[in-house]
């Protein structure tokens, strides 16, 4: 059963409609086509309306659509085949990070990103996508591998933010997600980021330092969450809408103060409605990003990588 947001509920009015409609029409026999057609185009020109209107909480809120395909779904639909790879050498395996090497439309690849979890117990052996320093190594440890082979690197953002507990810090999840930014930038490959879902704090950072940072259309990127930015500014989560819109934390803000490259349109009502043509969308946009990337030379690539980032909030006069 599909799941509605709030501010999709004239929508939802509109399809429950259309079924019924549909399914009195089968069980009388009787020739109801032009009603339901109309009644379609309705629901197209309402979701237009709606989505071409959202606000920048609604996006965050459909940044985290239960139905919103994850980086396991990417990974299955795009990928002509797929080798994952476990462990950090260090401590163990963090399932809250998938990487491997893929082959898409005939390139190999590394793909690398944050896993959530579809049901209670998925999440939490995915601790909702949250990952411990493990992750983070683990990571480090496979871009290290394809810069090895030579393999262009893809990474998925999704996640609310790096696991904040105790034993977390104990192993050194700052210093984790610190050596990631300092080696990410040296890399010789190709390295796109893609911001899926949930771009939170230093928990995205720690994968998202490439030669092209995108946005999924619906996503968000922020040092912080909405709902953390005003429990800190008015000890309550009850602004958590005027927050994300003095954060400014959407993909078109993103884009417009030039902390990220460019922004993935996704299908009218977002990529939770259908994960195929997300996919297919997203397949083209990373395979046309290489073929621009790899006529670079590698010192090229890391110049202009170090020489973006270093950019980002210094203002010249």
């Amino acid at each position: 059963m599909r799941t509605y947001l709030d501010f999709e509920k004239p929508i939802a009015e509109l399809e429950s409609k259309l079924a019924e409609m549909k399914k009195l029409a089968e069980e009388n026999n009787v020739d109801v086509s032009t009603a339901t057609s109309s009644l379609e185009k309705s629901i197209i020109t309402l979701r237009k309306e709606i989505f071409e209107n959202l606000t920048r909480w609604q996006r965050v809120q459909l940044s985290r659509h239960p139905d919103r395909p994850y980086t396991q779904d990417y990974i299955k639909l795009m990928c002509d085949e797929f080798i994952e790879l476990h462990g950090d050498r260090q401590i163990r395996d963090d399932p809250a990070i998938i990487g491997g090497f893929a082959n898409v439309g005939g390139q190999s690849m590394l793909l690398l990103g944050q896993q959530k979890g579809r049901n209670t117990k998925e999440r939490q052996h995915r601790n909702f996508g949250m990952p411990n320093p493990e992750g983070y190594r683990k990571a480090l440890r496979l871009m290290k591998l394809a810069e090895k082979f030579n393999k262009p690197i893809v990474t998925f953002i999704d996640t609310p933010g790096a696991f904040p507990g105790l034993e977390a810090e104990e192993r050194g999840q700052g210093e984790a997600i610190a050596r990631n930014l300092k080696e990410m930038f040296m890399l010789k490959v190709p390295v796109i980021c893609i911001i899926i879902g949930e771009g939170a704090s230093g928990g995205a950072l720690g994968i998202a330092i490439g030669d092209r940072v995108l946005m999924l259309e619906n996503t968000w990127y922020s040092v912080i969450s909405p709902e953390n930015c005003s429990t800190i500014l008015w000890r309550s989560w009850d602004y958590k809408e005027q927050a994300a819109e003095a954060m400014k934390v959407t993909a078109r803000d993103m884009k417009d103060n030039r902390l990220i490259d460019g922004i993935v349109p996704e299908p009218l009502g977002g990529a939770h409605l259908d994960h195929a043509v997300m996919t297919e969308i997203l397949k083209k946009v990373i395979l046309d990003t290489l073929k621009e990337l790899s006529a670079l030379s590698p010192e090229d690539r890391i110049d202009q990588r170090i020489e973006k980032f270093c950019s980002m909030g210094v203002v010249v006069e």
